[in-house]
């Protein structure tokens, strides 16, 4: 199975299901929301412009460590109020008993599209929709992918308020794939504020239906934060850990990165 980053990114998790984030975020400015939380937001990248993500992501649970080191997500504003993302990663897998497996990971390919635009001086959010689809380019016999064709049908929400965003939503997972498998619900949570000019810190609550057959419902939260060095080059952290079900789903997980906005 494979968790999926805000925009993009990847990391593997135990196959009694997931635990991680969802609920308050500082965040600089809306149009780098997402990574490195698991809640996005309904923001497009502005058209002919682009965000790169270089990061890595990881979780330690009971029965080892998995994730990706590097990973690459790209956002690309393809027409008006409407982003292609694309992610691509080095997956690994280091069971608790077994030695560790490298190895080109799955590729998740969305299309963001926002179809209310926020009213600023009233109280009418901006909502999209980012559907994606997960192809299974990882090998799945060593760790490194789900093994078959995921496909996840959100729906995002966000209202500023001065320096205070709020943005959310959810959706559903189809994943119909090994027998056990089930489809499930992931939905999340988050408000941010801006701290300064280059400084913003974030926190998220996150809650997720069971994706087994014999698997548990999960929760969890999340904590980062995002330094601008400038217009263009940013610096994205998060770390975070399981509420529920931890020892199995999420005893620590981690985002970092760079981000680079253009043009």
């Amino acid at each position: 199975m494979i968790v999926r980053f805000g925009g993009g990114g990847m990391l593997r998790v135990s196959e009694c299901g997931l635990a991680l984030i969802v609920f308050w975020c500082l965040a600089p400015t809306a149009a780098i929301a997402g990574p490195p939380y698991r809640t996005d937001d309904p923001e497009p990248t502005p058209l002919g412009h682009y965000e790169l993500y270089t990061f890595s992501t990881g979780m330690v649970a009971r029965d080892g460590t998995s994730g990706s080191l590097p990973a690459f997500e790209l956002n690309y504003g393809l027409i008006p109020n409407g982003q292609l993302t694309i992610d691509a990663s080095v997956a690994f897998d280091s069971p608790s008993n077994d030695s560790t497996q490298f190895g080109y990971g799955d590729t998740p390919i969305s299309f963001k599209y926002r179809f209310i635009q926020e009213d600023k001086e009233g109280w009418r959010p901006q909502v999209a929709v980012f559907p994606l689809v997960q192809l299974p380019t990882g090998d799945h016999s060593r760790g490194l992918g789900a093994g078959h064709v995921l496909a996840f049908l959100p729906i995002w929400a966000q209202k500023s308020f001065g320096d205070w965003t709020t943005y959310g939503g959810g959706g559903y997972w189809i994943n119909q794939g090994s027998v056990g498998d089930k489809d499930y619900w992931f939905f999340g949570a988050l408000l941010q504020r801006k701290i300064t000019d280059k400084l913003s810190v974030a926190g998220e609550i996150f809650h997720q239906t069971a994706n087994t057959v014999d698997g548990d419902d999960s929760t969890g939260f999340n904590f980062g934060a995002i330094y601008n060095f400038n217009e263009h080059d940013h610096f994205v952290f998060s770390a975070g850990r399981g509420l529920q079900n931890a020892d199995t789903t999420n005893d620590f997980s981690w985002y970092v990165g760079f981000l680079l906005t253009g043009p």
